[in-house]
């Protein structure tokens, strides 16, 4: 199985966001936290992490980019409990038992998303407001084969 892990190309992560993820911890879509937003609430850093922010899942930070990889079992079974958690601290969740299944099904939609990319595809979000809600389209963006000749000084015996 497949899900993303946030990556920097750069710092303006930590200039946009209120909460930055933090480079390699698992991340989702995470649009559930705008669910009930409206064009007041959409202004500053809070607009960023609107507009284009995927949700890590350690912080519960944003970021811009995040990178298809694989993921052991073990690490997804902790996501769910992490992700549990935050929605009964955070969502008020009435118990674990009861987040579970939501968690564990925000995880199938990111793997889901993942799924046709090869790892080291970057994907981003972008979320705008309509009348029905939240709508979410996502860009992949191909890792591409580094040539040697990137990496490597060629010298020419004399």
């Amino acid at each position: 199985m497949h899900l993303a892990r946030a990556i920097h190309f750069d710092e303006s992560d930590r200039n946009v966001f209120h909460r930055p993820a933090r480079t390699g911890e698992w991340a989702i879509p995470g649009g559930f936290e705008f669910s009930n937003w409206t064009e007041a609430d959409l202004s500053g850093k809070a607009r960023q992490a609107f507009a284009n922010g995927w949700l890590g899942i350690e912080t519960f930070g944003r970021v811009t980019f995040v990178a298809v990889t694989r993921i052991e079992p073990a690490e997804h079974a902790a996501l769910i409990e992490a992700l549990a958690a935050h929605f009964v601290s955070l969502y008020g969740a009435p118990s674990l038992e009861a987040a579970r299944p939501v968690a564990a099904e925000e995880l199938a939609q990111m793997a889901a998303l993942c799924a046709d990319h090869p790892a080291n595809t970057v994907l981003t979000v972008l979320r705008e407001l309509t009348a029905a809600g939240v709508r979410e389209t996502y860009r992949h963006i191909e890792a591409e084969a580094a040539a040697l000749e990137q990496f490597a000084i060629h010298s020419v015996p004399e």
